[in-house]
C-alpha cells in the first residue's frame, strides 16, 4: 500500500489535462463533462476502501477547478504549476472529500453527489456569493508611487424592507408543501436513486406567498458602494486586485464573494512605459549634441540635471539606474531611459545660415545652394527658355 501511495503522490504535479483525458482545446462544457465522468467512475462511494481512487477522485477534482476557472486556466497553460503556485498559492485548496463535495456539488446535478452516491455529496450546501468587478483609471505617476483612491461598484445587498427574507414585512417564508422543506426530490430510475432540486421552491426548501414589494421576493437590492482602497506603487493597465468579502453575500450563509478592480493607466504626455522601464525623448540642439551639454530633464521625482556626452548621436540613450516603475511586492524598479532626440531648426537667421556653410565647406559636405526667391526663381527660368530658344534659331540658318 505505501508503494501505491507514493506512485499516486507523483501524479499530484500530473498535468491536468491528461487527468481529465481531454485535449488542451477543451471548452468549458468539455472539461464540465470529463471531470463529470471521471467523478463517477472514482468516486469513493463506488470504491469502498480504495486509496488509490480517492486520490484520483481528489486530483480530478483539483484539476477541474483548475481548468473550470478562466483565470486559473490561462496562468496554468502559460506557467503550469509553477504559476498557480505563485498566484494563486497551489492549485487546490482540497483537503477533504467533503470540500470538493461542497464546492461541485451542485454544478452537475444531485444525480452525482447526492444520494446517487449513498447521499455523500449533500454533506455540505454552503454557497460562495459572487464576485463583483469595477475598473479605475488613474496616471501613470500615480501607478509609479501607488496611491489611495476611492473606488465604485455595484452590488447586491440585503433588503432593508424584509431584512433578507424576500417575503412582505409582517410575514415569513413558509416551508415548501412539494419537497416537505428539504429542497430536493428522489426519484428511483432502476436500481439508482436519483435527487434532484425541488422544481416548486427550486431547491430553497421554502416559499413565498407574499413577495416583499421593494426586492420582489429575491430578498436584495443593487446598492453603490463606495469604498477607499491602496492602489500598491507598480501596478500596470490590466493589472487586477483582489478586495476580499466585498463581493455579494451568499445566499445561504456562506462566505462573501470579491471585488475585483482592474487597473487602467492613462497615457503620459512625454513618458512612454515599457514593462518596469519609462523612456522619455528629450530634444536637443545640434550644437549640444556635438560639443555636450548639461541639460534639465523630466523624471518621477521631478526635474533633473543631466550631461549629454559630446558626440552624442540621435537616438542614443542615457540610462538612469532605478529610476523607474517599481515591481510590484520586490525591491526592484526599472530605469529612466532618457532618449536624445536632435532638433534641426526649421527657420535660420541669415547669421546662423552663414556660420552652418562655413562648418559644412569645413566639413567637406556637399550642401545645397542658398535659397532663391520664387520670383528669382521664375526670372531665372525665362531667361534660360529665351536663351535655349535663341540658341536654337541660330542653329537652323
Amino acid at each position: 500500500m505505501i508503494h501505491r501511495l507514493r506512485k499516486f503522490d507523483k501524479m499530484a504535479k500530473q498535468d491536468y489535462y491528461e487527468i481529465l483525458e481531454i485535449e488542451r482545446t477543451a471548452t468549458q462544457s468539455e472539461v464540465a463533462s470529463a471531470y463529470r465522468k471521471a467523478a463517477m467512475k472514482y468516486h469513493p462511494d463506488r470504491n469502498p476502501g480504495d486509496e488509490e481512487a480517492v486520490v484520483k477522485f481528489k486530483l480530478c477534482a483539483e484539476a477541474f477547478e483548475v481548468l473550470n476557472d478562466p483565470e486559473k486556466r490561462d496562468v496554468y497553460d502559460r506557467y503550469g504549476h509553477a504559476g498557480l503556485e505563485s498566484n494563486y498559492g497551489g492549485g487546490s485548496g482540497f483537503q477533504d472529500i467533503n470540500d470538493i463535495f461542497g464546492a461541485f456539488g451542485d454544478i452537475f446535478g444531485d444525480s452525482i453527489f447526492g444520494s446517487f452516491f449513498g447521499g455523500g455529496g449533500r454533506r455540505s450546501q454552503v454557497q460562495r456569493g459572487a464576485d463583483v468587478r469595477c475598473t479605475i483609471t488613474i496616471d501613470l505617476l500615480e501607478a509609479a508611487k501607488g496611491v489611495n483612491r476611492e473606488i465604485h461598484f455595484k452590488r447586491r445587498e440585503v433588503c432593508e424592507s424584509c431584512g433578507g427574507t424576500g417575503a412582505k414585512a409582517g410575514t415569513q417564508p413558509e416551508v415548501c408543501p412539494y419537497c416537505g422543506g428539504r429542497g430536493r426530490i428522489q426519484q428511483s430510475t432502476g436500481i439508482f436513486s436519483i435527487q434532484t432540486a425541488c422544481p416548486k421552491c427550486q431547491g430553497a426548501g421554502r416559499v413565498i406567498k407574499e413577495p416583499c414589494s421593494n426586492c420582489r421576493g429575491t430578498g436584495t437590492t443593487s446598492n453603490t458602494v463606495s469604498l477607499e482602497i491602496r492602489i500598491p506603487a507598480g501596478v500596470d493597465s490590466g493589472t487586477r486586485l483582489r478586495i476580499q468579502g466585498e463581493g455579494e453575500r451568499s445566499p445561504n450563509g456562506g462566505p462573501s464573494g470579491d471585488c475585483y478592480v482592474f487597473i487602467q493607466i492613462r497615457q503620459h504626455p512625454f513618458f512612454h512605459r515599457d514593462g518596469q522601464d519609462i523612456i522619455c525623448q528629450v530634444p536637443v540642439g545640434y550644437a549640444q549634441a556635438a560639443l555636450g551639454a548639461e541639460i534639465n530633464v523630466p523624471t518621477l521625482d521631478g526635474e533633473e540635471k543631466i550631461r549629454i556626452p559630446a558626440g552624442s548621436q540621435n537616438g542614443d540613450i542615457i540610462r538612469m539606474k532605478g529610476r523607474g516603475i517599481p515591481t510590484p511586492r520586490r525591491n526592484l524598479a526599472g530605469d529612466l531611459l532618457i532618449q536624445i532626440f536632435i532638433e534641426v531648426p526649421t527657420k535660420l537667421s541669415p547669421d546662423h545660415e552663414v556660420l552652418l556653410r562655413k562648418l559644412a565647406e569645413m566639413e567637406g559636405e556637399n550642401v545645397l545652394a542658398k535659397r532663391k526667391s520664387f520670383y528669382g526663381k521664375v526670372k531665372n527660368f525665362v531667361s534660360e527658355c529665351f536663351s535655349c530658344s535663341k540658341k536654337e534659331e541660330d542653329s537652323k540658318r
